[in-house]
């Protein structure tokens, strides 16, 4: 797969009052044509800073990148051109309505009249813009401002669409009616850098991913590589009785299908290879035993058990911390 985007040791530094602050120590990665790629992490990870170095907003520290056919250092103007920027905050005028961002943006850009209004028109109809794109940007919903803001994007038919959290502070529905756009503009061609910090947007939009820690990617590949290769399948085991749950995880952890097992909750969690086969060998040797099940459920690993993994802190607890190194 042709690489749209290539970084390689990127680095960033602040400085502060009483010490210099590494955002991003060392980043490499490659982003494929059409993939939607994605990074994922807690707020003070890096994400955003690494995305205003791609963007050509804050200047390289060392590394290189090259975005679109062009070096982000020695060719600003090129890299601008050829990308959208989504940030967090979005882009649009409040006091003017969306047909008049979205021409006014496009003219930036150098389209002529003509050009630009049918390109807008294309937009608010696969973003769904159309019937309040006459009202002024204020009177718009979170859901409505931020497919605005998708279409301001798109509107000089970049090669790459960078978005930036693009939806915290959606409510359940309508973060599920953009990610629905999102996969909309994948399918007609666009390759899109998406940073995050909620694992199911990562999970259900992503083809690619890497997860940031403290300025350092710690672990990259698909969602289901990740989920499947680092952590196995997750089996929550409960017993009739509870004082039983020492002498069934002394049983069950010499066993060589447990890579491993913990109290949760006031039963046992063990993660497997095989989860399918490992059932069965469960059921037979606490059977051998006389311990008795009260349940037992099989599961998935999910993003946050990546995380944990290695980073030895889940991701829920952090998602609302300040972002310090970004």
């Amino acid at each position: 797969m042709e690489a749209v985007i290539t970084t390689e040791d990127l680095r960033k530094s602040f400085r502060g009052r009483k010490a210099t602050v590494e955002a991003v120590k060392g980043v490499s990665f490659e982003v494929g044509r059409g993939e939607i790629f994605g990074f994922l992490g807690p707020n003070g990870a890096g994400k955003t800073t690494t995305l205003r170095m791609l963007t050509t907003l804050l200047p390289i520290d060392s590394g290189t990148a090259r975005v679109a056919g062009s070096d982000v250092a020695r060719e600003p103007k090129q890299v601008r051109q050829r990308i959208g920027y989504i940030s967090q905050a979005g882009g649009a005028d409040d006091l003017s309505t969306g047909w008049q961002n979205l021409i006014l943006q496009g003219r930036l850009y150098g389209g002529d009249l003509d050009s630009v209004r049918l390109r807008a028109k294309e937009l608010a109809a696969v973003l769904n813009l159309t019937e309040f794109a006459d009202r002024k940007v204020a009177t718009y919903s979170g859901g409505q401002r931020r497919r605005l803001d998708i279409a301001l994007g798109l509107i000089h038919q970049p090669d790459v669409l960078f978005l930036d959290e693009p939806t915290t502070g959606l409510d359940p529905q309508n973060r599920a009616n953009l990610w629905d756009h999102i996969r909309a503009i994948q399918e007609r061609g666009a390759t899109i850098f998406l940073t995050t910090h909620y694992l199911e947007e990562a999970d259900a939009l992503c083809d690619r991913l890497t997860i940031m820690d403290h300025g350092s990617i710690v672990a990259a590949g698909t969602p289901r590589e990740l989920k499947r290769e680092i952590v196995g399948d997750s089996v929550m085991l409960r017993l009739v009785e509870d004082e039983l749950v020492d002498q069934a995880r002394a049983l069950l952890r010499t066993e060589p299908f447990v890579r491993e097992i913990g109290v949760e909750n006031g039963g046992l969690r063990l993660y497997v290879e095989d989860g399918s086969a490992a059932l069965p060998e469960l059921l037979r040797l606490l059977d051998r035993e006389q311990i008795a099940l009260k349940s037992i459920s099989l599961s998935e690993p999910t993003l946050d058990d990546v995380f944990l993994r290695y980073t030895g802190r889940s991701l829920r607890d952090t998602g609302n911390s300040s972002e310090a190194a970004a």
